[in-house]
């Protein structure tokens, strides 16, 4: 089990890394992370929802995402409440103080899933959640300390070197810790370092002295490793601004972004800048799209777009001709209006839309959950996602869906001038022939590469980053 100093030090990308590693020397792995907190999510073939990393990872162990890999799945819709995903279905929603005593029901579903994955594989990965010192939270914890106990599973601690003080973050964790979770931990990987590595001997020395763990590798930052998704939206902090193209692509980031991984394929693209917004940012007048991302929070993060007055610079931008596009939520905030009669994604409410679209939304029934395939009505262009929400949405203009499932049915809508249109699915550009129509609606030409095939050679190359420095053979007598 990898766990973590703190939130963001590279446990997910590490344990991908180390899953990509362990299946190229010809073991059966398989990813595994108790609870997740994230609104990245992703559906797996029998129809749940589990984090996004733990999809990655999947596919790092060269293997289809199951509800076993991420049994627990916290979804934020508010600053101190989330929608609780056990095993891969809602189970209800919670305050933060009031999902602690939800835990110890969930530690036995939690168990339950590691022990089918054990079952299957020769080795399983196992990715912590936030900070092991969070001591405030460690009594009926399952993320941390409180799985790695109840399933007898040996630690590694990760910090984060990048960040600073790297050598209180680990002495610290071992200070805080009771004396049994300590000894939980078998050593200690010093991660994103930059420079000269002699440097650091002696701090990965005096850690070492001061801990009683041993130190298991000084990893160096990773290049390779921005190719791949982030399950975070603090990493959208690094995307303010990405590529140096003609065809800018503007997305503002309201608080419930989700999904944001619909957008990463664009960096394949050398004629497009993709520009995140960010609060007291206007919309670059100079936009050829505005994407609209998917929501945990509709209502909230239509309040929030309203604030921040990008539905002035949205309506100018439509009266100048330019194109939209809303994808699941943003979608939803297209249309003339909004109702949540049930609170299913807060206080129940309804709000007037953007009305670029001739649709409404009502959120109600069970939550769609299912890998799509299809092509776009208007051109053909085929593509492969998945649907993952709660509304349902009708009107004039869906009589003009954006895309049609092989199966027959239609979704999304597309406005009388053909500039405005939504739907449903995500994961669109991530196929070559979708991305590059919608690049030539946009006057711009595709690269046409695969962006699944650039997530392998990123895998790839993490995990050959790692193998150079960590002894991947220590970790597997660890690990028993």
């Amino acid at each position: 089990m990898l766990q973590g100093t703190g939130s963001d030090v590279g446990k997910s990308l590490i344990v991908a890394g180390l899953c990509r590693a362990y299946r190229n020397r010809g073991l059966i792995v398989r990813p595994f992370k108790p609870q997740n907190m994230s609104n990245n999510a992703a559906v797996t073939a029998d129809g749940g929802e589990i984090g996004r990393a733990q999809a990655l990872q999947a596919k790092a162990c060269g293997v289809a995402p199951t509800t076993d890999m991420n049994p627990v799945l916290l979804k934020p819709q508010s600053e101190t409440g989330s929608q609780i995903i056990v095993g891969g279905k809602v189970a209800g929603r919670a305050k933060a103080g009031e999902y602690q005593n939800w835990k110890p029901r969930l530690l036995s579903v939690v168990l339950e899933s590691f022990e089918r994955l054990a079952a299957q594989a020769d080795l399983v990965i196992v990715e912590g959640a936030g900070s092991a010192s969070e001591i405030n939270l460690r009594k009926n914890d399952i993320a941390n300390m409180g799985f790695a106990r109840a399933a007898d599973v040996p630690v590694i601690l990760i910090g984060d070197i990048d960040r600073g003080g790297v050598i209180a973050q680990i002495a610290g964790t071992n200070a805080v810790l009771d004396s049994s979770d300590a000894a939980m931990i078998r050593g200690f990987l010093v991660n994103k370092f930059r420079g000269d590595p002699a440097l650091f001997e002696d701090g990965m020395r005096l850690i070492a002295q001061m801990t009683s763990w041993p130190a298991l590798g000084l990893v160096p930052f990773c290049k390779e490793a921005a190719r791949l998704p982030a399950e975070d939206s603090m990493a959208l902090a690094g995307k303010a601004l990405v590529g140096g193209g003609s065809i800018v692509i503007a997305v503002p980031v309201l608080p419930g972004i989700a999904n944001f991984d619909d957008l990463d394929p664009f960096i394949l693209e050398k004629d497009v800048r993709l520009v995140m917004v960010r609060e007291g940012e206007t919309l670059p007048v100079e936009s050829a799209l505005v994407i609209l991302p998917g929501s945990k929070t509709t209502l909230r993060d239509l309040a929030a777009l309203r604030s921040e007055g990008w539905d002035v610079d949205l309506f100018a931008h439509a009266r100048r001709g330019g194109h939209v596009l809303g994808l699941c939520g943003g979608y939803q905030m297209l249309g003339r209006s909004i109702r949540d009669p049930q609170g299913f994604e807060g206080p129940p409410g309804e709000a007037r839309g953007l009305g670029l679209l001739d649709v409404e939304t009502e959120f109600s029934g069970e939550k769609i959950l299912k890998p799509v395939h299809g092509e776009t009505a208007g051109n053909g262009a085929a593509f492969s996602g998945y649907e993952m929400h709660l509304g349902r949405t009708i009107g004039p203009d869906c009589a003009r869906p954006m895309l049609r499932f092989d199966d027959g049915r239609a979704d999304g809508a597309v406005s009388a001038n053909g500039k405005i249109m939504g739907c449903y699915v995500h994961g669109l550009f991530a196929d070559p022939a979708q991305r590059g129509a919608l690049l030539a609606r946009l006057g711009g030409e595709s690269s046409g590469l695969s962006h699944d095939a650039m997530i392998e050679d990123a895998l790839d190359a993490v995990a050959a980053h790692l193998e150079t420095h960590i002894d991947l053979d220590v970790l597997l007598t660890l690990a028993g």
